[in-house]
């Protein structure tokens, strides 16, 4: 009995561990603490025209713009490892283009080395059909890893870069004005995916210096998979002084009545 209530409240203990909030833990597609934006002020309300320029938001913030169709419009917003960022745009078209032709538009995400990022799902291209007065798009990204292969093009911790602009349009439309809006959602994917290893920095180039998450950079220097690691080995002690307390039961000599 003394061995069951022993393992019994090792078990107990293990299970605790799981429930504490650490930090860095969070579910699966929660939504992150980052995107709040009570403290962070208004949204911003203009894009930049480059990448040197790009105007930073926040994960939760809606950004809008005034622009003509055929600029190019930037924003920077940071994602650190282990996020999932969604980025969404909406451009409200003029009425009077509405009776023209077919419009294109595209948003285009790239990373600290401004390599252009795959969507996981989403409309990142969407052409617009006369007599449309919006449109919407939107791109899903990859995890970000903490670390990866220097050949490889995996999403890295840093500044990402968001480009909306119009790659068709009748030459009529071009220089009318529009009104764009991008907003940035993230969220944790837990220690599913988590790897050995990161970047000695995130990729944030000098002109994005104060792109940064809020709590600043982890960069993977935790994550669940840690905790599963410590609640695994006490497990594993648990079971082997359980089984050697079986063993040692085992080996004791049967008892002999008197006279026998």
């Amino acid at each position: 009995m003394r061995t069951v209530r022993v393992l019994t409240a090792g078990l107990l203990a293990a299970a605790a561990l799981f429930t504490l909030p650490f930090p860095g833990v969070a579910a699966a597609d929660s939504p992150s603490p980052s995107a709040s934006t009570g403290d962070e002020g208004a949204a911003p309300t203009e894009a930049g025209t480059s990448f040197r320029t790009a105007t930073v938001i926040r994960p939760g913030q809606r950004a809008t713009a005034q622009a003509s169709t055929g600029d190019y419009l930037y924003w920077q917003f940071p994602a650190d490892a282990g996020q999932r960022a969604t980025v969404r745009a909406t451009v409200e078209l003029p009425r009077s283009t509405a009776g023209r032709g077919t419009r294109t538009w595209r948003l285009d995400v790239y990373d600290g080395l401004r390599r252009r990022q795959a969507c996981r799902y989403g409309s990142d291209t969407r052409a617009v059909p006369a007599g449309a007065s919006s449109v919407e798009l939107s791109c899903a990204l990859r995890t970000v890893r903490a670390w990866s292969e220097p050949w490889a093009n995996d999403p890295l911790p840093g500044a990402y870069y968001v480009r909306l602009t119009v790659v068709t349009a009748p030459a009529e439309d071009l220089g009318e004005p529009a009104e764009a809006a991008v907003e940035v959602v993230t969220a944790d994917s837990g220690g599913a995916t988590a790897v050995d290893g990161r970047l000695a920095a995130p990729l944030v180039p000098a002109s994005g210096r104060d792109v940064e998450p809020d709590g600043g950079w982890a960069s993977g220097w935790w994550s669940s998979r840690i905790l599963w690691t410590a609640c695994g080995a006490v497990l594993a002690a648990l079971a082997g002084i359980w089984g050697h307390r079986l063993t040692r039961g085992g080996g004791r000599p049967a008892h002999v009545p008197p006279g026998a």
